[in-house]
């Protein structure tokens, strides 16, 4: 079996300075990385030096775009927990330091303890009910960003996406999963935290979304199969968005919880 795209494109070397990745050009979004790709792959080399399997909660500050290409990872682990480790990066190219990260990474399958959810999943459509959001975007003859075509996204036929009603937040819910069959990790579903188009897309003229912060936190490791993913803005004030996301699995169990900050920018 071919190792996946996500697989290899977050793919990690170990230095004498720490770590070395090679960001590929199929996560771009015109010429800069997908911000959640940027993460995956701090998170790879996160991983390693905390000795952990799993993204527990991670923040990045996007810093200035990196281009596609060689990169160093500058890791330090700050407090070797029992239960969690937590773990800085730094990722650098051209001697600037492009993406700040800190997280602390567990192993989620030894977490117990009180458990209440009162969220729920969306109610949409089953996936082969929706509508594929890269033939939606081919057929109005919009421009489709790279990194839309590692995943296999799919929305309702009525998604309010792109023309929410006066007073009413912009949101999306729909399915996802990686084009080539790839399944989800919790590594993963930091991509996938922001791998949806931004919420306000289609209603409000934006020519990029320019993430500053993002966080995400882990909460489970999904089982295979698509994940369903439902994202809300309902604060834009003078260019600047939050967008609160969520994942669920196949199984209809909360895999990850996020949010980031990001800008809106004309065209």
């Amino acid at each position: 079996m071919s190792v996946s795209h996500f697989d290899a494109d977050t793919a990690v070397g170990r230095t004498e300075d720490g770590w070395v990745a090679d960001l590929h050009e199929r996560w771009n979004i015109g010429h800069n990385p997908n911000g959640g790709y940027l993460l995956a792959v701090a998170v790879r080399a996160m991983l390693a030096d905390a000795r952990r399997p799993d993204p527990v909660t991670v923040t990045a500050h996007y810093l200035s775009p990196p281009s596609a290409g060689r990169v160093g990872i500058r890791t330090s682990v700050v407090k070797p927990g029992r239960s969690f480790s937590t773990v800085t990066a730094a990722m650098i190219q051209g001697e600037r330091e492009r993406v700040r990260v800190i997280g602390a990474f567990g192993d989620l399958t030894g977490q117990s303890g009180p458990t209440r959810v009162s969220a729920r999943p969306p109610e949409i459509p089953p996936p082969d009910e929706c509508e594929s959001l890269l033939e939606l975007t081919r057929r109005a003859g919009r421009a489709v960003p790279e990194v839309m075509n590692r995943f296999d996204l799919r929305l309702p036929a009525d998604s309010p996406w792109g023309r929410p009603g006066e007073g009413d937040p912009f949101e999306i819910a729909g399915w996802i999963r990686f084009r080539d069959g790839t399944q989800p990790t919790t590594t993963s579903a930091v991509l996938f935290a922001d791998a949806f188009p931004p919420t306000l897309l289609g209603a409000v003229h934006a020519g990029w979304v320019p993430t500053l912060e993002l966080t995400v936190h882990v909460r489970g490791r999904p089982a295979p199969g698509w994940l369903l993913g439902t994202f809300r803005t309902r604060v834009l004030v003078d260019g600047l968005m939050e967008e609160d996301g969520e994942l669920w699995d196949s199984r209809g169990k909360p895999v990850a919880l996020s949010r980031q900050l990001a800008m809106v920018l004309r065209a």
